[in-house]
C-alpha cells in the first residue's frame, strides 16, 4: 500500500468570549499553534462575544467560505447561563458528531477525573464544512487537538479520518 501525502486543511478559529482579547487569548494562540505545526493552514481568526446570534452567525458566515474547511471554537461549552456556545453550534449544523463529545470526555476523564462531565464540547457538520466547539481552556485545546483532532484532520491517519470524507459532506447539496 502506497502512504498517502498530507493534505492540509485551512483551519478558522473562534473565540467566544466577553473579555478575551487578542492580546490575551490563550487558547486561541494554543489552537493556532497546534495546527500550524501539523502543517495546516490558519484561514482566519476572531474574537466573538458570548451571545448566540453572533456566535451562530459568525459559524455560518466562515461555512459559506470556500476558503475554509474546519471551524474550531473554543470557550462558552460549560453550563453557566452565558454559555450559549453550543447552543449557537447547534443552530448551524446539519448534522451533529456525537462520537465528538464522547471521545473528549474520555480524553478529559484521564486529565480532570469526574469533571470532565461539565463539558459539553461537540462537533458537527455544515455546508461541507466540520465545526468543532471546545472549552475555553488551554488545556482543553491542547487535549482536544493532541488526541482527537490532530489525527481526524489527517488524511494519513487509517483506517479512516475527517479529510478523505470531506468532498462528500456537501454532496446533498449538489444533487438535482
Amino acid at each position: 500500500m502506497t502512504e498517502r501525502a498530507f493534505l492540509p486543511c485551512r483551519i478558522a478559529v473562534l473565540t467566544v468570549s466577553d473579555t478575551r482579547t487578542p492580546e490575551d487569548d490563550r487558547s486561541g494562540d494554543t489552537l493556532v499553534a497546534r495546527l500550524e505545526a501539523a502543517g495546516h493552514v490558519l484561514a482566519d481568526r476572531a474574537i466573538c462575544p458570548d451571545d448566540r446570534v453572533a456566535i451562530g452567525e459568525h459559524l455560518a458566515r466562515w461555512c459559506g467560505e470556500d476558503a475554509i474547511d474546519v471551524v474550531i471554537s473554543t470557550g462558552g461549552t460549560g453550563l453557566t447561563g452565558r454559555d450559549v456556545t453550543v447552543e449557537a453550534h447547534r443552530d448551524v449544523y446539519e448534522k451533529e458528531i456525537d462520537a465528538f463529545a464522547t471521545m473528549f470526555t474520555l480524553v478529559s476523564m484521564k486529565k480532570i477525573g469526574t469533571s470532565a462531565v461539565q463539558s459539553r464540547a461537540c462537533a458537527g457538520v455544515a455546508q461541507g464544512t466540520y465545526l468543532f466547539a471546545l472549552p475555553g481552556s488551554p488545556s482543553a485545546c491542547r487535549d482536544a487537538w493532541d488526541e482527537i483532532l490532530v489525527h481526524q484532520l489527517d488524511y494519513r491517519h487509517m483506517p479512516c479520518n475527517f479529510v478523505e470524507i470531506m468532498p462528500r459532506l456537501d454532496e446533498h447539496l449538489r444533487r438535482k
